[in-house]
């Protein structure tokens, strides 16, 4: 078989399926699957279309960060090997303009989305099984028995999960919202039915702190984007009283709440090393970190060092508690690049943030991506971290392409002006046929300007 560049299109485009289908489950076939994707992806796009991304903010921001941080690596006094690691989290990236690219001119993009989806629900229907079946039964599965030791979560970790379900549960009910009209009351029953079996396992099996703070923040999204600024207003207060309701209904989560209140008063009081105390401690060794080289910062790789001479000059128990983590994204960039560094991070999330703020299903998904991505960036590193970051990656490279795409004209100028006048000649003129417009090719519509 010839692999001319159609078919290799198209192999890129099965394989960036592939990838999103297996985020959820396994890091090593998502990493497979990636390199696969690159080998046919690259052959199949020509310059010109990367460089049309990288004009942009939305392409070029991500490799402009990268950028930074290969320079990073000059100025940081920290060995060869850490250098290299530190440069690691950025490599993603670079594959943003590439997804862009491929996406702008694949009819694809919809399907990545209901297959990511789909993934989705069966690791759902897993999880409640595994969290209904007892853990001596449950432990004795083939493949899967080793993951019992975490209640409910089937595959990777529970972090990840609540994040993947709390996104396909706001993508649901905003398909409810905007289509509650046209559709019967079956499917809208369905797609509730499905949001709702995502929101409970998070609130009854598994959930991540991060998940509970950027909910209420997905809810005042939907609310804007449907509702404009009334909608904010209501999705907060149904968003609040949600989760008041599920703190008391779910004795899991109002155990996750108040432990958390309790490890922080912990921590406040006694400088007791907990949980959550240590990520506030990790945020003020951070912010002190990062003034003492705050242009641009100590250079790539230098996080773990930094931390650790952090630790070994402070006094207490939380203080001297040693990390390789400062548990934010931001301070992530700002640590190695100083705050030029993080000037980009940030450019780059307002660039993808406004990518989707046009109207329809998918750029709704889009800013879903784009929002729980910097929310729960503000207390991890998510963008360094695997799942979630290759999640952000392919979301918005994919649903980012498709957007474009269903924005760019679907005529050339020319074939719309012959199609015009054809039309304008079987009406009989202006005032001959009203109904002409409807029947023919409408202004702002296929015709472009």
């Amino acid at each position: 078989m010839k692999l001319d560049r159609p078919t290799l299109q198209q192999l890129a485009d099965w394989l960036a399926i592939a990838v999103v289908v297996s985020l959820p489950w396994s890091t090593s076939a998502t990493l497979a699957l990636i390199v696969l994707w690159l080998i046919a992806v690259l052959p199949a796009l020509d310059v010109a279309s990367i460089r049309r991304e990288l004009s942009t903010a939305a392409g070029g921001l991500p490799v402009l960060l990268w950028v930074l941080a290969a320079i990073g690596m000059l100025w940081a006094d920290v060995s060869f090997a850490d250098r290299i690691d530190g440069l690691g989290g950025f490599h993603r990236l670079l594959a943003i303009p590439v997804l862009l690219a491929q996406f702008r001119r694949s009819d694809y993009g919809r399907r990545a989305c209901s297959a990511f989806l789909i993934s989705a629900i069966v690791m759902l229907a897993l999880s409640w099984i595994l969290a209904l079946m007892p853990k001596a039964a449950a432990a004795s599965v083939p493949v899967f028995g080793r993951h019992f030791a975490l209640y409910g979560v089937p595959a990777k970790d529970y972090i990840f999960q609540s994040s993947v379900f709390l996104i396909c549960a706001m993508a649901l009910i905003a398909a409810a919202c905007e289509r509650w009209r046209g559709w019967g009351w079956r499917n809208l029953v369905i797609l509730l039915g499905l949001a709702g079996c995502f929101l409970a396992n998070i609130a009854f099996v598994a959930t991540a702190r991060t998940t509970v703070l950027v909910a209420p923040l997905l809810a005042i999204v939907l609310g804007h984007r449907l509702f404009g600024w009334r909608g904010v207003v209501v999705g907060g207060i149904l968003a609040a009283a949600l989760i008041a309701a599920a703190v008391f209904v779910s004795p899991y989560l109002y155990l996750r709440v108040t432990y958390t209140l309790t490890e922080l008063r912990g921590y406040l009081n006694a400088d007791a090393a907990t949980s959550a105390g240590l990520h506030l401690d990790f945020l003020r060794r951070s912010a002190e970190i990062v003034a003492t080289a705050p242009a641009f910062g100590h250079g790539t790789g230098s996080i773990a060092e930094q931390l650790r001479l952090a630790a070994s000059g402070s006094s207490g128990t939380a203080s001297a508690a040693a990390a390789v983590n400062p548990h934010n994204q931001i301070f992530a960039v700002a640590i190695q690049l100083g705050i030029v560094g993080a000037g980009v991070l940030l450019a780059m999330w307002a660039a993808h943030f406004l990518l989707f703020r046009g109207a329809g299903l998918l750029a709704l998904i889009g800013t879903f991506i784009v929002v729980e991505n910097f929310t729960s960036s503000l207390v991890t590193s998510h963008l360094f971290d695997f799942g979630q970051g290759w999640l952000y990656v392919f979301g918005v490279g994919i649903i980012g392409g498709t957007v474009r795409r269903n924005d760019a004209p679907r005529v050339s100028g020319g074939s719309a002006l012959k199609r015009f006048s054809i039309v304008y000649v079987r009406s009989g003129g202006p005032g001959r046929d009203p109904k002409g417009w409807r029947h023919g090719l409408k202004p702002g519509n296929d015709m472009p300007g």
